[in-house]
């Protein structure tokens, strides 16, 4: 049995691509032995229940058993580590956010953004997100496919990051919220995921596929980070909606559904969508709706407190925040007091990547979720969004070994979810205490 240290094992995982160029330089080694992950409590995200003296093990990169400490007998090949001082539970899960995206809504800076500036965003973005606890999530909106491209390589391990379902470019009508409009014509600029018509967006929605979507986000409404467009106003039409919710269906891709107004959050809860974000003005036609299709809610309630905190929009954005955030909080706990299902989503990037944790203490200290309800919305919850409750969510023989752990209990205090001292991705230690 290899005891390692925390920070030696990190060393390793950061080192795996290097040593993984030279194996077919230098004879085969034995295959390595499992890691025992020793928690002090283990969190169960399913029950609250909160067990003392267990141990994970993890064999390549999924959970192969969890069981008593004091039963497991280590190999000499096994490492272990040591989480005895730690609350452990699954990583967390994040169904909003855009990696590619930098909290920065200048006018010239979103026109001078290329496919090339994206990309380096989104490195820098998942390493911050993978260590602030978030190992998994769904990535709703980039250009240029950069989110494939960084999806990619993360799951080849040439990169530090999360787990990701990618939407590539957001489907929007022309003038729209998901289109390009700060230029003036003779320019000509169209938003990548622009299309108009029934057989346009089912044109659109295949081509996402065929360049490597994994789901499909639309703007049913107008939105508040662009110019010239309404939040209340729907803009796809009903029609238009069932055509796209209908083609991702049968291909297989869940659906995203930006949506603030009243009118497109109901159209797009009855064509289909699995999913509606922001809900802002949600009324109680859209809550009953909701109810019946089983939608889910994806508040992105933390950015409300962090723009009136910290937020400097430019002049054309300012008005339409600040009108959604009168009423988006009073809107999400009434439909979360209805039964409607919430899981976790942020819209990191509009604030800084990293603090998404932030988001379940709103939940709970605002919208009165118990802590235990605020988790399930980023574990067990997202996991069922996006159709990966046999991957990840838990922890659990068969699941991705994805673990973090924090100081204290988060069933008593949430806010220690917002200091993640160790996480690893799939057996790959990615942070360890200390580490900064």
């Amino acid at each position: 049995m290899k005891i390692f240290s925390l920070q030696y094992l990190f060393l390793i995982s950061l080192h795996i691509v290097l040593m993984g160029s030279l194996a077919a330089q230098t004879p085969a080694s034995p295959s390595p032995g499992r890691i025992l992950v020793r928690a002090g409590k283990l969190l169960d995200v399913r029950t609250g229940a909160e067990a003392s003296g267990k141990t994970i093990v993890v064999t390549g990169d999924k959970v192969t058993a969890i069981a008593d400490t004091a039963s497991i007998t280590p190999a000499a090949s096994d490492a272990v580590i040591d989480l005895t001082k730690y609350t452990v539970m699954p990583g967390l899960i994040d169904v909003h956010t855009h990696l590619t995206g930098a909290n920065n809504f200048d006018p010239v800076w979103e026109l001078t953004m290329t496919p090339a500036k994206e990309g380096i965003i989104g490195v820098e973005n998942a390493k911050v997100t993978v260590e602030a606890g978030f190992t998994t999530v769904r990535n709703v909106g980039a250009g240029a496919y950069s989110d494939v491209a960084l999806r990619d390589e993360i799951n080849a391990g040439r990169i530090p990051g999360p787990h990701m379902q990618v939407s590539g470019p957001p489907l929007g009508i022309t003038g729209g919220h998901c289109d390009d409009n700060l230029l003036p014509f003779e320019y000509h600029a169209v938003g990548d995921g622009v299309a108009d018509g029934i057989a346009a967006v089912q044109q659109k929605v295949r081509q996402n596929i065929k360049y490597g979507a994994d789901l499909i986000k639309i703007c049913a409404t107008g939105g508040v980070l662009s110019k010239g467009d309404d939040p209340q106003a729907s803009q796809y039409t009903r029609e238009e909606m069932v055509a796209i919710v209908n083609d991702a269906h049968r291909l297989g891709r869940k659906v995203a559904a930006h949506a603030h107004g009243a009118q497109g959050i109901l159209w797009a809860t009855e064509a289909g969508v699995d999913s509606i974000e922001h809900a802002s003005y949600l009324d109680d036609a859209g809550i009953t709706a909701m109810k019946a299709h089983g939608t889910y809610l994806v508040p992105t309630a933390y950015l409300i407190d962090w723009m009136q905190q910290y937020g400097k929009l430019p002049a054309i954005y300012q008005q339409k925040m600040k009108d959604v955030s009168a009423v988006e909080k009073q809107n999400a706990i009434k439909a979360i007091k209805a039964g409607v299902k919430v899981a976790l989503g942020t819209d990191a990037a509009v604030y800084p990547h990293g603090l998404n944790a932030h988001e379940i203490d709103v939940y709970v200290n605002q919208f009165g979720m118990t802590p235990l309800q605020g988790i399930q919305t980023g574990t067990i919850n997202a996991a069922d969004l996006m159709g990966w409750s046999d991957k990840v969510g838990e922890l659990t023989p068969g699941h991705w070994a994805d673990v973090i752990a924090v100081e204290g209990d988060p069933l008593k205090d949430v806010k220690v979810l917002q200091d993640v001292k160790f996480v690893m991705v799939s057996g790959k230690v990615e942070k360890v205490p200390g580490a900064k």
